[in-house]
């Protein structure tokens, strides 16, 4: 059975991705500071660029955006858009995230002196992607089946020109594919959605990772077919631990499967909603030693602790900065202290 050639270490700590801060050099520096696994932040405060659809979108045909506005969208138009989107990509085409749209990227880039075991990146997923993106009409380009594979195709390049960006801080990048739209797949806005066809486009995702020599994960902030995520081939499967917690249990088999091939459980514990107010660190931790103790009913409680790390529930970037430091802190004194009881 394939394991993971690479080893974690218990309740290493990471984060999501968007942060509150508009300031790059202050939001790289808590990180840096802050966390066992550092990542560079999505600022979507700081530019309607960096909010997750149009952060990726750069380089995608027919792409319009207006900032100010808070739009993008595709307006297929008789431009040579296509016709040179193809006569330039290959399998191995690196296809950059400028400054402009990641200024918390190149600043990590910039700021970071030191080597470190592992450092995280992040994509927006295939699904949120394409189903995210719209035409004119407001119709997603998921359903415009050309325009669906150039959008897979142009995250995959990105893919591979973060890999090689991160890869001068650490020998270990791991890529989380952040696909927030597969807990409501399934629901009536999205019954055209084909799941054979969603399956697919999130194993090329997660081989692209590793075909680029880095780590896949993959986030989802609500409720999912976690069997059917796991079946991608992931790394590492990141859950909102907190709220939804129950639902990756009914996966007994899938996650049992997970786990004995060398996957890890990244657990999403520490609130980013209002619940966040209603916390102490005394409760996150006994409501961390029960929820492993209620899957060591299905896992070897010796393989969770071992394959396991600790992020918040999702993105923090809708919080306030005061808040974003508390969910640091409470992550750090988690994983200092930890044990079970």
């Amino acid at each position: 059975m394939h394991t993971n050639p690479f080893k974690l270490k218990t309740f290493s700590t990471t984060g999501i991705g968007s942060l509150p801060h508009k300031d790059p050099v202050e939001a790289c520096t808590i990180i840096i500071e802050t966390f066992d696994i550092p990542f560079w932040p999505q600022l979507p405060r700081l530019s309607f660029r960096e909010s997750m659809v149009a952060q990726y979108s750069e380089g995608m045909p027919f792409i319009k955006i207006n900032p100010e506005k808070q739009s993008i969208w595709i307006d297929r138009n008789k431009s040579d858009d296509l016709e040179r989107f193809y006569e330039t990509y290959n399998e191995d085409i690196k296809i950059a995230i400028s400054e402009d749209y990641a200024k918390g990227l190149h600043t990590f880039l910039n700021i970071v002196t030191n080597r470190f075991d592992f450092v995280k990146g992040h994509v927006t997923g295939p699904l949120t992607f394409t189903l995210g993106l719209r035409d004119r009409a407001g119709k997603a380009i998921f359903f415009d089946e050309e325009l669906r594979e150039i959008g897979l195709m142009l995250l995959k390049a990105k893919i591979r020109w973060q890999i090689a960006a991160l890869k001068q801080f650490a020998d270990n990048v791991i890529i989380f594919i952040d696909e927030p739209i597969l807990s409501a797949l399934g629901s009536t806005a999205y019954m055209g959605v084909d799941p054979a066809e969603s399956a697919r486009m999130l194993i090329e995702t997660s081989d692209a990772i590793k075909l680029a020599g880095g780590i896949s994960a993959i986030h989802c902030c609500g409720n999912a077919d976690w069997g059917a995520v796991i079946r991608t081939g992931i790394d590492i499967l990141n859950f909102d631990a907190y709220s939804y917690f129950e639902t990756i249990l009914i996966y007994e088999k899938a996650l049992s499967e997970f786990i004995e091939r060398g996957g890890y459980l990244a657990w999403g514990i520490v609130p980013t909603t209002d619940a966040l107010n209603d916390e102490t660190y005394d409760s996150m931790k006994e409501k961390l030693n029960k929820k492993i103790n209620m899957l060591g009913k299905i896992i070897p409680e010796e393989k969770i602790l071992s394959q396991s790390i600790l992020t918040p529930s999702c993105g923090i970037g809708s919080r306030t900065i005061q808040d974003a430091h508390r969910i640091f802190q409470l992550l750090v004194h988690l994983k200092e202290s930890f044990t079970i009881q």
